[in-house]
């Protein structure tokens, strides 16, 4: 398969993208552990999400979007117990886990070693988020294990809060598109706290100032 232009287009074809609705969520669940690539609506804005631990899977998600080799995705999981899985975790990290997820915030961790490096591009971090909503946390689980998520469009282009946007980018390209409705419409915060403080990469709903407050900054 090759890699996705800028301008939209495809060199070749991947397949016809299966529309499926929200209550075939074994099925859903079943092509994301056989190392499929599928969209979904999020708390926040579509996503396109593969089991984590699938290189193949991952490789076809980077060809999907026409995304940069070197950039990793980050990571959806469903409770705290797989971020201490795959995250070094602190007791500031567990206090922010705790009041503000599952929610609209992404934490880059220190990853745990179990994690291989193709999972993070050679990165020793990792950006972990607990989703608020019952569709993705339910998939989360069947799945058994945490995906790696981002939003379902091209690199470069605006993110889908609708299947219709999400057809129009990635028809054809993925291997199935789940029918749903969006949370927000506005992606997640993004914080730093590998260095025992709290970074801001990215303003979403949750604002710094909400954080730094609740672990006392």
């Amino acid at each position: 398969m090759k890699k996705a232009s800028k301008n939209g287009k495809m060199n070749k074809v991947i397949k016809m993208s299966e529309i499926l609705e929200l209550n075939e969520l074994e099925k859903v669940a079943s092509l994301i552990k056989s190392g499929k690539v599928v969209c979904f609506p999020t708390d926040t804005v579509y996503g396109v999400g593969v089991i984590y631990d699938n290189q193949e899977a991952i490789k076809n998600m980077k060809i999907a979007k026409g995304r940069d080799e070197n950039k990793p995705f980050p990571m959806m999981v469903c409770d705290y117990e797989q971020i201490s899985e795959v995250a070094i975790v602190d007791e500031n990290i567990k206090k922010i886990v705790h009041k503000f997820t599952p929610g609209a915030l992404t934490l880059v961790m220190r990853k745990n070693d179990s994690v291989k490096q193709y999972v993070t591009n050679g990165k020793d971090t990792i950006a972990i988020r607990i989703p608020d909503n019952k569709f993705i946390l339910d998939l989360l689980k069947l799945v058994g294990k945490p995906m790696l998520v981002t939003s379902a469009n091209l690199s470069d282009y605006p993110s889908c809060n609708n299947i219709n946007e999400v057809l129009k980018q990635l028809d054809n390209r993925v291997d199935a598109i789940v029918n749903g409705e969006c949370g927000t419409g506005v992606a997640s915060t993004i914080i730093d706290v590998t260095d025992n403080k709290i970074k801001l990469l990215r303003m979403g709903t949750i604002s710094l100032d909400e954080i730094e407050k609740e672990i006392n900054l």
